[in-house]
């Protein structure tokens, strides 16, 4: 039986509705069972272990686990819980398992992934003032924590964006709609971006996106973009109009000389574009901190709390040195966005979308809640991890260290293993789930690679598991 609200049927005499009250929706119905159902799920999920054995399955697998979903009269919201619960989310690799140190995982604190419903229930609009001022206000405050480790001056400013491709193609084209404002013309031949071989895929994407061609510059001999090689190649040519580089490659870790390519992009007049979407978190910890120098001076620079700054996906910090610069390339014009507030920053004023949700809003509230002494904890702890392990394998008589761990990647291998020896071993290790850890290329060689982001990885362990490769 459908509730009518007194008040809003008309009835002049009728006491106020309560904002709070809840009625029958007319078409969904009494959705309260079902909310309750999924807010119990989610508080349980939240404060479970991992399970390291959750791992993807085929389609032909889970279609005849989970039989049809959606059907003309659906299934009820206590069935389709079910089927996520038992068949669906099992079948998902779990990114915070503390021994998950394949690719870059993610490690998010309770309190933001518990934030993150909060976030979606709110249902907020996060790209304009006028909707989201409340939401987009907290954001910035997250946004001035980074501006401040970055040493970049008052004004400076961005947004959350869904990932590093988003970011750096974003940061990339203002980067080229301000050369071309500065240099009044397109040249001849088209647009260039310097880059080294170690930069993330996504910035062969930006430039395809872009159509602007990739100027490789050549890396040192310990896989560093620097100074003194970008300068040969800006003077080789004149049509680049920004240089990227890295702090903390993905395969790698490795942080690109900064201070000597902010000295070069200055002196040729070149756009700087920082890609920190993993490493970009060092700079809160003192202990890599130098590693970093020059960025102060850098345009613009992305990070992915996702990554390493215990956010839940999706969620990358777009900062900008001048963000005017990212408001003349992106700002939308249209009759219904004649009259927006632009005495702060508009969110979708900076990068390329318009509608976003509030995804900046469980980093912000986990910041507010531990506060940034802890967040430097945290990311010293899995510096300290990190070297641990790389020393516990330098001490090895069956193990090699391949390189200097810069922040908290680990390039190692097992001398006489071939491919074949390397894939077996992971998949055994994965399957049994006492570790993820993936062959990967270093030097174009097959090697073994672990990425430490989430503090509550036990050192000990990971060496335990690294002995079955004796």
């Amino acid at each position: 039986m459908t509730t009518t609200d007194p008040a809003a049927a008309g009835d002049p005499e009728a006491a106020p509705a309560d904002p709070h009250a809840t009625f029958p929706h007319p078409i969904w119905g009494d959705e309260s069972d079902v909310v309750d159902l999924a807010i119990e799920w989610s508080a349980k999920r939240v404060v479970r272990h991992t399970d390291p054995l959750s791992t993807a399955r085929s389609a032909s697998e889970l279609a005849a686990d989970a039989g049809p979903t959606i059907t003309a009269s659906g299934i009820g919201g206590a069935a389709a819980l079910d089927v996520f619960d038992r068949v669906l989310e099992p079948a998902t690799r779990s990114q915070d398992d503390p021994l998950n140190l394949a690719y870059i995982a993610a490690a998010p604190t309770r309190a933001a992934i518990a934030f993150d419903f909060v976030t979606s229930s709110a249902n907020i609009f996060g790209g304009l003032w006028e909707a989201g001022a409340g939401a987009i206000y907290a954001e910035n405050e997250a946004i001035a924590w980074l501006v401040g480790l970055l040493g970049w001056p008052e004004g400076a400013g961005g947004c959350f964006v869904s990932g590093g491709t988003s970011g750096n193609l974003s940061a990339l084209l203002t980067a080229r709609e301000t050369a071309l404002t500065r240099r009044g013309s397109r040249p001849p031949g088209g647009w260039k971006l310097a880059c080294s071989a170690n930069a993330h895929s996504s910035i062969q994407t930006a430039a395809r996106a872009l159509d602007v061609d990739i100027l490789d510059v050549p890396v040192d001999e310990r896989g560093h973009l620097t100074g003194p090689a970008l300068r040969v190649e800006l003077e080789r040519s004149a049509d680049v109009f920004a240089v990227v580089a890295s702090a903390g490659t993905t395969n790698e870790g490795i942080v690109d000389d900064l201070a000597a390519i902010a000295d070069v992009c200055e002196e040729f007049g070149v756009w700087l574009h920082v890609d920190g979407a993993y490493g970009g978190a060092g700079l809160a910890a003192p202990s890599v901190r130098h590693r970093f120098d020059g960025i102060e001076r850098a345009d613009s620079f992305i990070v992915d709390p996702h990554k390493w700054l215990f956010a839940p996906y999706d969620c990358c910090a777009l900062v900008y040195r001048d963000p005017q610069l990212a408001r003349a390339t992106h700002s939308q014009h249209a009759s219904y966005l004649d009259h927006v507030d632009r005495e702060s920053w508009n969110p979708s004023e900076l990068a390329l979308h318009l509608s976003r949700r509030a995804r900046g809003l469980p980093f912000w509230f986990s910041l507010a809640t531990h506060g940034t002494d802890r967040y430097r904890d945290a990311i010293e702890s899995s510096i300290t991890t990190a070297q641990e392990v790389a020393e516990a394998i330098r001490a090895s008589d069956h193990l090699q260290l391949l390189r200097e761990v810069e922040l908290s990647v680990v390039i190692f291998e097992r001398p006489g293993y071939t491919d074949a020896q390397y894939s077996e071993w992971s998949h055994e290790a994965a399957v049994s789930g006492r570790m993820l850890c993936v062959p990967t290329k270093w030097n174009g060689r097959t090697v073994l690679r672990l990425a430490f982001v989430n503090p509550a990885t036990d050192p000990r362990a990971v060496i335990e598991v690294l002995e079955t490769l004796r």
